[in-house]
């Protein structure tokens, strides 16, 4: 059965990365995660990458800071998406990262999402998105829209919980 995979360039990055691991278990996706890193050990990373895909691997994301130049690493190594989420770190907070992670040469791709939490919760959400092609996860289209249904239902009681209090305030 196909899965995705999760690398991060430390330790450090699961705080943020374990974000991305709940979507993926909200909708029972497979997944595997690994710390390798682009600099410290590139073969390590290019083991994992070239082992994953003879596994069922249809999809990476890459977390990194900084420099972040995991994405690009993985992405040599494969034909399957690779997701990056850049990470706060440094004296830049992040940007480096995140223009690291998008100014990928040509014919390498690398989708990248936000900066920190909200990068690791849209990497899952992109995950399921692909993975919804797959016949492994033929029911995940029909998840994914029931969630942006409810959240469309959740938005308008919240607006109208606004609006009663604007009304509460005004009388």
């Amino acid at each position: 059965m196909s899965f995705a995979v999760i690398i991060m360039g430390s330790k450090n990055d699961w705080q943020i990365m374990k974000e991305c691991v709940t979507i993926l278990e909200k909708f029972k996706i497979r997944y595997e995660v690994y710390i390798s890193s682009a600099h410290r050990s590139p073969l390590r990373t290019q083991n994992i990458v070239l082992d994953s895909q003879k596994r069922g691997a249809q999809a990476f994301v890459a977390a990194a800071g900084m420099a972040a130049h995991l994405a690009g690493s993985i992405a040599a190594h494969t034909l399957k998406p690779v997701i990056a989420v850049p990470l706060a770190g440094g004296i830049l907070d992040g940007l480096d990262a995140l223009l690291s992670s998008v100014q990928m040469p040509r014919e390498i791709p690398v989708a990248t999402v936000a900066v920190g939490k909200a990068g690791a919760i849209n990497a899952g959400y992109l995950i399921a998105q692909i993975f919804s092609l797959l016949p492994d996860y033929s029911n995940l289209a029909d998840m994914l829209q029931q969630e942006r249904q409810e959240r469309s239902i959740q938005l308008e009681k919240e607006t109208e919980s606004i609006r009663q209090d604007i009304q509460s305030q005004s009388q």
